[in-house]
């Protein structure tokens, strides 16, 4: 079975894609979802069946499309990449799911966002590889079986909960990323730094991993912004100093918060009193998104302890005001 041709592409999306992950030993942190993974595919290569369907959730940035390239490189199959929102009509599914290889992988990212209809759709695919399409309207519809390639379905998604119960349930396992200790962060921007040529210190490493929001994605954003920082304003070397001094230019703290959290921690604080406030309220007073609060900032912020949540609503925690106060 021939492997996923690499993508021509440009810019950030060319460095993004080169920073991948090219096998599991590159694949820094993880441990246990790396382990769990690696022996159903070991599992489903002995019995020389495609592999359960997967289901991976985590924050975004944590590596779930890149463990699901791994996957498919693991056990030699093509892979096809889309999203939730992407498949708006049952025909958008029956060109996906008709044109997969025998033993393929369907990718789909931001499961929890697809339509309830096409998820009626998925369920006979994912159980028995058919594909019911219903053709025309009132006494003329007919029913057509299309038989599927044996393939895997990989879902990746921010919010589990979101998921609906039917779709969970046909996972063969759901795994979760969390998010990476500093250590492995470290690890990951030396990496990134040779892949790079980036001439980089230890230290300034450091100072850019902590301000990372333990997440992959993120280190590797702010390294080629500190980059270009050292380039056009040093001598091209990522000091201690370099990158402190180019996050401050980002507007991004020590603890890697950056304006907009602060604001949401000010609003908690200043208009609310320190809470609790709810997450409808709390969005209108800094006029955000409810879904960008919670996917976005709310996550990190409660994993540094700044905020917790209650069944009133969020509150500032005394971490928050003293960290305000610096």
């Amino acid at each position: 079975m021939s492997r996923p041709q690499p993508q021509k592409l440009e810019g950030e999306d060319f460095l993004d894609l080169t920073l991948r992950p090219r096998s599991w030993d590159n694949f820094v942190g993880q441990d246990r979802t790396k382990q769990n993974v690696r022996i159903i595919i070991d599992a489903a290569k002995q019995r020389k069946e495609a592999p359960e369907h997967l289901l991976l959730y985590g924050n975004p940035g944590l590596g779930k499309t890149s463990m699901a390239h791994l996957i498919a490189q693991e056990i030699g199959a093509d892979i096809r990449i889309t999203s939730g929102p992407a498949i708006e009509r049952a025909g958008d599914l029956a060109a996906i799911l008709t044109n997969l290889t025998e033993g393929g992988i369907l990718f789909i990212d931001e499961c929890h966002r697809l339509n309830r209809v096409i998820e009626e759709f998925i369920y006979p695919a994912m159980e028995d590889f058919k594909l019911n399409l219903i053709l025309g309207k009132g006494p003329m519809a007919r029913t057509m079986e299309l038989a599927l390639p044996r393939f895997t379905l990989i879902g990746a998604t921010t919010r589990l909960a979101a998921v609906s119960s039917p779709l969970r349930s046909r996972f063969g396992a759901v795994l979760g990323l969390n998010f990476y200790d500093i250590a492995d962060i470290e690890k990951i921007l030396a990496r990134s730094a040779q892949i790079l040529n980036i001439k980089a210190e230890p230290d300034g490493l450091a100072v850019i991993a902590k301000a990372s929001r333990f997440t992959p994605r993120t280190a590797n954003h702010l390294l080629k912004r500190v980059r270009d920082f050292a380039q056009v304003k040093a001598n091209g070397i990522i000091t201690k100093e370099i990158a402190k001094t180019a996050l401050a230019e980002l507007e991004i703290d020590e603890a890697g918060l950056t304006a907009s959290d602060k604001r949401l921690m000010n609003a908690l604080i200043d208009k609310f009193c320190g809470g609790p406030a709810g997450l409808q309220a709390l969005a209108a007073a800094i006029a955000e998104e409810e879904d960008t609060i919670l996917d976005v900032y709310e996550p990190y912020l409660m994993r540094l302890g700044f905020i917790s949540r209650t069944p009133k609503g969020r509150v500032a925690t005394p971490l928050a005001f003293s960290h305000l106060k610096k």
